[in-house]
């Protein structure tokens, strides 16, 4: 099944959580002067218009980006997300937004490259149009899951791997859960980034558990609830970032970053966040 557009949902409350962390991620392993990889399995068309049809059908920036965007007393490193969002809105109105990939070329270096997947035909060719000419950017129409096989181990032996699948087929929980048991078995000193839903869903629930079973002595789990979440039609009430081998300086910053999140990004009395982590 291929009907997942992400353009109806760019710049919602589970994109600022995402990218916000993925900013900093990349901020903190590009500090060294060794080569990097980002590798992302769905990557999307890269960059989304917020004013045309798809985006304005959902209007889920309004509750996402448009908050941040308009507020000032923002924890340094939100304040960073929203300069990156802004400088592909140089006129100050806010009408475009980045996906993870646009995120990622801001921040990597010369040397650095991008794997980028996406199966879905209409988003791989937008986003094959953008990246055609860069020598950097490796833009791939593949399942990203098989994808990843291909590309662990990295050769520079230094990667960020980010896993965003849309979870519209119920196999995508597991196919997760695969993926990253094996991409640690190739690569076991990766950086793996993988969004998860917070959904009414068995699948979803148990997601968070099983991740914690394989995933060793280092790992993260940042979790960010807008609104209620116990009635059956709750829909997408919040969102989290599981993180394999995390920065030690990440928890430090989410525990500013995801208070000032729930606040701004809440929608009823039932907004919270969540931070737990295991760092050696």
């Amino acid at each position: 099944m291929l009907s997942y557009r992400h353009s109806y949902h760019a710049g919602n409350h589970a994109d600022v959580l995402k990218h916000s962390i993925l900013a900093e991620l990349l901020r903190y392993l590009t500090e060294k002067d060794k080569r990097l990889w980002y590798i992302d399995t769905h990557a999307g068309a890269g960059m989304y218009r917020l004013d045309n049809s798809n985006a304005a059908h959902t209007n889920e920036a309004r509750e996402g980006i448009e908050r941040l965007w308009r507020t000032k007393d923002l924890p340094e490193a939100l304040q960073r997300y929203v300069e990156l969002v802004r400088q592909i809105n140089p006129d100050g109105t806010l009408r475009n937004y980045p996906g993870s990939p646009v995120i990622a070329e801001q921040l990597l270096r010369a040397g650095d490259k991008l794997w980028l997947s996406e199966l879905h035909s209409t988003d791989h060719a937008t986003l094959d149009d953008r990246y055609r000419h860069s020598r950097h950017v490796r833009v791939q129409k593949a399942d990203g899951f098989k994808a990843l096989t291909g590309l662990l181990p990295p050769e520079p032996r230094r990667a960020l791997v980010m896993i965003d699948p849309s979870y519209e087929v119920k196999a995508d929980y597991a196919r997760v859960v695969d993926a990253l048991r094996d991409a640690q078995r190739r690569f076991a000193t990766g950086v793996y980034a993988l969004w998860y839903p917070l959904l009414g869903s068995r699948e979803a629930e148990k997601l968070g558990e099983e991740l914690r079973r394989f995933a060793g002595s280092r790992w993260l789990d940042a979790r960010l609830q807008v609104r209620d979440g116990r009635s059956a039609d709750a829909g997408l009430y919040g969102s989290g970032l599981f993180v394999i081998n995390p920065p030690y300086k990440l928890p430090e910053m989410l525990q500013s970053v995801l208070p000032s999140l729930s606040t701004n990004l809440s929608q009823d009395e039932y907004a919270t966040h969540h931070l737990e982590y295991e760092i050696p």
